[in-house]
This record gives C-alpha cells, structure tokens and sequence, in this order.
C-alpha cells in the first residue's frame, strides 16, 4: 500500500504548466502548501478539483516550491531508492556512447529528470551537485547508488555554489563516499588536464564546453586570444592549429593551471597572462593590436532577470571590442552561460556589437552544450549555454 503524502495544491496557471512538460512550479502558484512537509520533501501535487497533477521535490524556502517528479500518483509510482535507481540507470545508460570519455556529465538536473541533481565524471571519481531541497535531502542515497551503479572510487559533494542560497541551502564541500587524490587528471581530445575537484570551480572545470573547445581548435588559424581562459580549454585546443596562443584570466590560480597545463601537454606556443578581459580588450583595441581568433568565454553575468539589462551591456562591451581586435576573415567565438539571456537576445546582442564595430560578420555555427548537457523541452533555462563561431568580414 503506498504511503500517505502531504498535499500542494497548485492554482490553474500552476496546474497548466506542470501539464505543458514545464516540472517547475512558483511559490506563487501554489494555492495550498502541504501543511506536514518537511524542507526537500516528496509531496503529492493535485489542481484545485483535487485532480492529480503528480508528485514533486517540496521546498520551504525557495521561490521555486515545486520541482516535478512524475506525473503518477504515488499509488501508481511510489519515489523511493527503487525509483531513483531507476532514474539513474536511465541517465547512465543515455550517456553510453560517452563513455570513451574521460570526463563528461551523468546527470544534468531536470532534464534527466533529477531536479537539481548534477553529477560528472572525472575518471574514477564523480563530482555530485545538489541544487534543489529535494534533491539535497537525498545525497547519500544518490551517492551510493551512483557507486554501486558506476564502480566510482569517490564521490565528493560541491555543495558550495551560490545556486544552493536560491533554496536556502548551506554550502558545503566534502566526500560523500569512498577516497581519493583531490587532483585528477583528465583528457580532453588530445590534451591533459588536471582538477581538483575540492577546490577549482563548478565541479572542476567545465565539462559543458568540451565539444566547444575541440570545434574551436578545428577552426582557429593564426594568432589566438582566449580571454576567460580558466584551465585553458579553449586555448589549448587553439594551440594545436594557431601560431600563437595568448590565454587571460584574471583570477592568478586559474593563469597557474593553464601555465601548467600547457607545460603538460608540450604547447610551447600557449603563454597566458593575469589580466581582466574587458581592460585588456580595451587596450589592444587602442593599441591596433590585432587577432586572427578570440574567444569570449565569460562567466555568467546574470542568475536573474533583475540583471539581465547590465548583462547584455557587458557582453556588447566584450563583443564590440573582440570584433575592432579581429583581422579581416577572423574568427570570434562567443559565448554566454546566462540561463536567463535568450539565444534570440544574445543573437540580437552580438548583431548590435557587429553593427556598432562596423564589422559584417557570418554566422558559421550556433552551437550549445555538448551532448552530456541536453536542454529539457519547455524549460527553456536549461538550454542556457550559447557558443555562436562567427567569421568577421
């Protein structure tokens, strides 16, 4: 006999968008919080004729209050470990042609339908991210099923992202499961690189970019500038086809990596240097100093909407000046992981720069997140890395 869960009841906008393949439900959609519920709990989801919607991850705190996991009762499909396997199962078994990888994404959150759940894999080890109350209130589960499902020498949380204060969740960094070095080193296409999947950012790198980086050294001739380099993705990939490749970061640690990666896989022609990106454009702008590739590949610079108007000035500020820095036939790749810029905003925002640079540009390829990253039909933010390849004329 299934257990007894506690009742939400959502308003009729609420109902219509979990119906319409939309698994997120606003705190303001909600005509009725399940009065019983703990933080992260699994509740029973019904309209207000009492008709079953599904179940969902409950959250207390968050605007967010209700993350979808099914749209059965739970007398037709109960949520427990028997259930999450199975979830599990389903995610690996997508990612089989991967598998060759050494480092790629298990799960991504919603759309494999874990919400807030992100697991990848670095090798022997996984790095799990619990964005979500519900998803948070099972860790340990997911941790040991993911071992017993993947052999995983560790599993270490990186609980320490600013995504975690959106559900009023503490941050925290710690393993969750077995043991191993901090520092793992990886391949990405033909070059190594090393993590530390305790205190580099994200998970240790981003993985979302990795077909991005391969693309990229496909295309790049010349000098290169890869500006936001982090562990040199970008510009290790370039260093194979360019003359020169000069990677920036402003943060010293992540100049380090790069320096050393670089040393790692024998690119002598990859120099990076400490500097911010938008000051360094600006100089070699003024300078004449030109490119025939660059790569911007900033960090988000909004999670809100509230920000989303001095967002898109900064990016036309960085793509305007990359584009006076382009020789004639140059290549720029730019890139945005802002779940909330639109791909047609950020189309109409590069256009502008285009525009305001005097530059006609070709659009070569609109690309996204790998493979390992898919976007889940009718939530838009999940489908939130842009990675346009434009040629300037």
């Amino acid at each position: 006999m299934a257990r007894e869960l506690p009742v939400a009841v959502v308003t009729p906008r609420g109902a219509q968008r979990l119906r319409r393949q939309n698994p997120w439900c606003y705190r303001t959609e909600l005509a009725a919080a399940p009065p019983t519920a703990e933080p992260g709990a699994v509740v029973q989801v019904v309209d207000g004729q009492r008709n079953p919607v599904g179940q969902a991850f409950y959250a207390t705190k968050s605007p967010l209050a209700l993350r979808l996991l099914t749209r059965r009762s739970a007398a037709e499909e109960p949520v427990g470990e028997a259930f999450f396997r199975k979830r599990l199962e389903a995610s690996l078994a997508r990612r089989a042609t991967l598998a060759t990888r050494e480092a790629y994404r298990l799960v991504h959150g919603e759309a494999d339908l874990l919400p807030g759940l992100f697991v990848d894999r670095y090798g022997p080890a996984l790095v799990q991210q619990t964005l979500s109350g519900g998803a948070d209130a099972h860790k340990a589960l997911f941790a040991r099923l993911l071992v017993e499902l993947t052999g995983a020498e560790q599993v270490v949380a990186r609980d320490d992202g600013s995504g975690r204060d959106f559900e009023g969740l503490p941050r925290e960094v710690r393993r969750l499961a077995g043991q191993g070095p901090a520092r793992v080193v990886f391949r990405e296409g033909a070059n190594a690189f090393e993590v530390d999947l305790l205190e580099d950012f994200k998970t240790g790198t981003f993985l979302d970019q990795a077909d991005n980086h391969l693309r990229a050294g496909t295309l790049g001739r010349g000098e290169a500038l890869d500006t936001f380099t982090y562990h040199g993705g970008f510009a290790l990939a370039l260093s194979a086809s360019c003359d020169t490749v000069l990677a920036v970061d402003q943060d010293a640690a992540a100049v380090a990596r790069a320096v050393e990666n670089a040393r790692r896989n024998g690119r002598a022609n990859v120099t990076a240097e400490e500097a911010n990106a938008f000051d360094l454009l600006k100089r070699f702008d003024k300078e004449g100093r030109r490119f025939d590739c660059i790569v911007l590949d900033p960090p988000g610079f909004t999670k809100r909407k509230e920000g989303l108007a001095a967002a898109l000035r900064a990016y036309h500020e960085l793509n305007l000046r990359a584009l006076r820095c382009l020789r004639p036939e140059g290549l720029l790749v730019t890139c945005s992981c802002s779940g909330k810029l639109s791909r047609e905003a950020f189309e109409e925002m590069v256009l502008a720069a285009a525009a305001d640079a005097k530059r006609p540009v070709q659009i070569l390829e609109r690309r996204g997140a790998g493979p390992d990253h898919p976007a889940l039909a009718g939530l838009p933010e999940t489908e939130y890395l842009k990675a346009w390849f434009l040629r300037a004329l």
